[in-house]
């Protein structure tokens, strides 16, 4: 819905000697803070100028003014728009807390960043006559749209409901304990809730430690709420628990409707309708050796054309769930309210049933399969010459495993791969070798932070965590995903259909400024003004490689970065250092993935089941829906991998290990463990006789009379002092010895963030926990 744009308040005014080159109508900064307040749907550099009828100079000294302004911490970018920071996105989820007295609705947003403000925003509901569906209520989590300016009752922000998100409101998740009185109670995982009195005749077959999830029956006004068990989980002391708590906690669907179901077995293979025949083309998969899915396969050849000497032909084919998956289907609503699968290490939770991922829609060797691919021609460069889309019928001829293709690239084939090492392998290596060329002469953003995997026993316990090696197998069908990625966004903007980027914005002025003034503590400058690009942080992790701070500084440039995030707007991706990007490669658990395969289908004529115009309309409502479930697999995948470590390490209780610090904030450190990975955390008020102060800039804590303390980065030795496997929290003591950390801590923050050995100041420490990295 279009908004209209508020008229410029201020007049026009004389200019100051202290402007500088300012025109007398240019507006002043609070005049464009008003407006960016007022408008935020048309609040981009040319429509500031635009609304102030700015031209020519005038321009120029706009972007100066509102670069002043970032710099100043009074806007930051978001996508194409200026906003105010802490200022609420155009659509985004939100809970309904509560009713005004006139009966509106009020609701908080459900996900907030505490850096903006201590407290989220209120912002009120507006009635719909339009209203599909049930009427929201108190305890509903629904999609809104965001109208920003105070209404006629002064209210800041006001929405208007799009649809309502199932939102479990009752269930509370927990351990059943039994007291010394006979007594039942449900101890919850989530740590804000109050324990829960079970009625016996309600238990359900459940037995004391169990993990159980319980219906509230009764709200008593004094004593404990009245509940009973409607699903035995399992024991708390079994690993395999300790995802469902993260599931629950998270909200994450993991069981499908039977009308999901039942739509996926009735689902038949796809028909050469529409489709190129392609199963003599000789694409192969290579996948991780567990991999029960596979939704990608890729084939290289040498380009004949002698116009294109030492060129090569890439070939990806992605599978097509768009042949089974059609808009507004039972499949489709499921997969939407998913948005993606998520991960954890003792099982999968699926954006599609089995009959559609692990079945009908997962390429398997020597078996015909719908597909989407992409045909792609580089030069001997590395740059692409040309691509095209074709909707195909394919038949993989191998199933590989990364190990196993590297290893016959180095020279031990097997059985498989010996008879296809020269006439696919190697084509498929040297194509690499050229599309490594274009992506060191792009120099996307290269941090190495190993990423750690959980290795399970049999029985589902922790066996070990290891780093798995980065082989050039990894990287090959990475660079070859990114590159048909690509190619789907170029050919969609090309054909003006709309879709959904992956768009990834650069650093924020602010976050800039942070990383400036840590990096100047190791002597190293970082460019002011001009537009940070990828290639300036390269330059910097080079500098530090093989040092003390190598990881340190990883860490920061890291932490300096935006979110990714899915957008119908393109800005680009700053750290892939690409202009046009869009996730075309894993439709099988990414619902982003699927909409560009209808748009594709739609804008190419390759079948009657592309994108429709509505769900074209609501691109913005989808894409900012993927977004929050994407960010919610990421918390409770990242949640399971610190339960899974604390429920190991319980019976380590007072051993030593060797850590790092990978997180300093004013209530004291996070520690990572070198073996397990794991974090832990270490209160400020145990960190030894002195008075620490909070650096922000320089990642540390620092005693205000020694001037020794830690910093990111640090290695350390620390003893387990606490390990609470259902919370997934570690408590250390700090054994190390602080040291001198860089000049000038103590003039930060230095009136507010302090505590002196094991005696705090009540009016000045904040409570430590498990999150909140600096």
């Amino acid at each position: 819905m279009a908004r209209r744009i508020s008229p410029p308040s201020g007049k026009k005014r004389p200019a100051s000697s202290a402007e500088g080159k300012r025109e007398s109508f240019l507006p002043s900064r609070d005049e464009i803070l008003a407006f960016i307040k007022e408008n935020p749907d048309l609040a981009g550099k040319r429509d500031i100028a635009k609304a102030f009828n700015l031209k020519g100079e005038a321009r120029i000294v706009l972007k100066d003014i509102l670069r002043d302004l970032a710099d100043d911490g009074l806007v930051e970018k978001r996508a194409k728009r200026l906003a105010l920071p802490g200022s609420l996105p155009n659509v985004a989820v939100l809970d309904i807390t509560g009713r005004e007295s006139d009966g509106g609705l009020i609701a908080r947003p459900a996900e907030w960043d505490p850096n903006h403000n201590d407290r989220p925003p209120v912002v009120f509901i507006r009635a719909s006559r339009n209203q599909k569906g049930p009427v929201p209520g108190v305890g509903d989590r629904v999609l809104a749209r965001i109208f920003h300016g105070a209404d006629a009752s002064g209210h800041a922000y006001t929405a208007r409901v799009i649809k309502r998100i199932e939102h479990r409101k009752d269930a509370v998740l927990g351990v059943l304990r039994k007291l010394d009185n006979g007594e039942w109670r449900l101890e919850p995982v989530e740590r804000r809730q109050v324990e829960l009195s079970i009625d016996p005749a309600q238990l359900n077959n459940a037995k004391p430690n169990d993990l159980v999830e319980v219906e509230v029956l009764k709200v008593s006004r004094y004593g404990l709420a009245l509940g009973r068990i409607t699903q035995v989980i399992g024991s708390v002391a079994s690993e395999k628990a300790l995802s469902m708590i993260a599931i629950h906690e998270h909200e994450i669907p993991h069981v499908f409707p039977d009308s999901v179901i039942a739509e996926a077995e009735k689902s038949k293979p796809a028909t050469m309708e529409h489709r190129e025949d392609w199963r003599a083309v000789p694409l192969v998969t290579i996948d991780p050796a567990d991999a029960k899915d596979h939704d990608d396969a890729v084939y290289a050849e040498p380009d004949t054309d002698e116009k294109n000497p030492g060129g090569y032909i890439v070939t990806v084919a992605i599978a097509d769930v768009a042949a089974y998956v059609t808009p507004d289907s039972a499949l489709d609503r499921e997969a939407l309210k998913r948005g993606n699968s998520v991960y954890f290490p003792d099982r999968v939770v699926p954006m599609l049933p089995e009959r559609i991922s692990n079945d009908l829609c997962s390429l398997k060797e020597l078996v015909d399969r719908p597909g989407l691919a992409a045909r792609m021609i580089f030069s001997a460069q590395g740059k692409k010459v040309s691509h095209s889309f074709h909707r195909i019928m394919m038949r993989s001829h191998a199933r590989l495993a990364y190990p196993q293709a590297q290893a016959a690239i180095d020279g031990s084939p097997d059985e498989k791969t010996q008879p296809i090492l020269d006439t696919i392998l190697r084509p498929l290596w040297d194509a690499y070798g050229v599309l490594k060329r274009g992506r060191d002469a792009r120099e996307p953003l290269e941090l190495d932070l190993p990423e750690k995997k959980i290795l399970l026993t049999p029985e589902g316990k922790v066996d070990k965590v290891v780093v798995p090696p980065r082989l050039d197998a990894h990287k090959l069908i990475e660079e070859f995903m990114i590159q048909a990625n690509v190619a789907a966004a170029e050919t969609l903007e090309r054909k003006k259909q709309p879709l959904i980027f992956r768009i990834h914005d650069a650093p924020s002025l602010a976050k800039q400024e942070t990383l400036r003034e840590f990096l100047r503590t190791l002597d190293i400058s970082l460019a002011r003004g001009a537009e940070l690009r990828p290639n300036q942080f390269n330059n910097i992790l080079k500098r530090v490689e093989g040092s003390e701070s190598q990881e340190l500084v990883n860490q920061v440039v890291l932490r300096s970065q935006s979110q990714a995030e899915y957008n119908p707007e393109n800005i680009g991706h700053f750290g892939l250092n690409l202009h046009r990007y869009a996730h075309f490669t894993s439709p099988i658990r990414r619902y982003a993935d699927l909409i560009v395969h209808r748009a594709l289908i739609a804008a190419l004529g390759l079948g009657s089941d592309g994108i429709t115009p509505k769900e074209e309309a609501d691109l913005a409502e989808i894409a900012a829906l993927i977004s929050t479930a994407e960010r919610r697999a990421m918390a409770a995948e990242r949640d399971t991998v610190d339960r899974l470590i604390a429920h190991y390490l319980a019976d380590k209780v007072g051993a030593s290990f060797e850590g790092r610090v990978q997180g300093v904030t004013k209530s004291g450190l996070f520690v990572s463990l070198a073996t397990y990975g794991a974090d832990g955390f270490i209160p400020i008020s145990t960190l030894g006789d002195d008075y620490y102060l909070y650096d922000e800039t320089n990642h540390a804590l620092s005693g205000e009379r020694s001037g020794k303390g830690f910093r990111l980065g640090d290695v350390v030795e620390v003893r387990l002092v606490e390990a609470l496997p259902v919370a997934g929290a570690l408590r250390f003591e700090m054994l190390s010895e602080p040291h001198p950390v860089p000049s000038g801590v103590r003039s930060h923050h230095k009136a507010k963030r302090f505590v002196r050995g094991n005696q705090k100041r009540p009016s000045t420490v904040s409570r430590g926990g498990r999150r909140g990295r600096g």
